[in-house]
């Protein structure tokens, strides 16, 4: 469903990535691993059209991106990916309701259809009774659910996330890893996901290892298992 062709990417006189292969099956869990530098957030943009490499290609469910215009690239980035960073990006003056509907209000769907669906996201986390609340109102791992909820709102082809976890206490952690699982699970959703948290590394179908702008290892949940 992905495809991330002889990626490459310089900052200056750094490179940053070099000549990356990436491959994501519908319905897959992958986790990007390694040392803070490597390169991993860097990947992770581009592939969410966030950034453009300097050669290369990205295909996103049989759509090159790089052959798309400004305006026809922000619409698919809207109806196609979902994106959850280490710190939510709540809009704090809206209620959990409202921050989910934003990606659908984007795409110019009505209030009624919008709200429909942020009503079902909130009931799957079980959060409908916070849907009237402000982030400031919410704990931590509250937080990070509703973000999930806005990044899968317009029904993604995959979801790029960033450190979810990374500002979470252990016991919110594991609660955001196996809510990924169970979305994969549910819906097949496909999910990219840089982290640290060596605990969601190893759960994931996929694991790859960047070191120094290049792809070091992959290893499959199989041979994960193995070790």
């Amino acid at each position: 469903m992905i495809q991330a062709e002889k990626i490459n990417k310089r900052f200056g006189k750094i490179q940053v990535l070099n000549n990356i292969h990436l491959n994501v099956e519908k319905g897959e869990v992958v986790s990007i691993v390694g040392a803070s530098g490597a390169g991993k957030s860097t990947l992770l943009q581009i592939i969410g059209t966030l950034m453009k490499p300097d050669s290369g290609k990205v295909v996103i469910s049989g759509t090159s991106v790089d052959l798309l215009s400004d305006k026809e690239l922000s619409a698919f980035r809207n109806k196609e990916i979902g994106f959850v960073f280490q710190f939510h990006h709540l809009l704090p003056e809206f209620t959990a309701l409202e921050n989910i509907c934003f990606p659908a209000f984007i795409a110019g769907q009505s209030k009624k259809n919008a709200e429909k669906r942020a009503e079902e996201l909130l009931d799957f986390f079980k959060l409908r009774e916070r849907s009237s609340h402000k982030p400031s109102e919410l704990s931590g791992g509250e937080q990070q659910r509703i973000a999930v909820a806005r990044a899968l709102m317009n029904r993604p082809s995959v979801i790029l996330a960033d450190e979810p976890s990374g500002n979470l206490d252990s016991a919110s952690a594991s609660d955001l890893h196996r809510l990924f699982f169970s979305l994969r699970e549910t819906f097949q959703q496909t999910f990219i996901i840089v982290t640290h948290n060596p605990e969601l590394a190893e759960m994931a179908d996929q694991r790859i290892h960047i070191t120094d702008g290049c792809i070091e290892s992959t290893s499959n949940k199989q041979s994960i298992n193995s070790l």
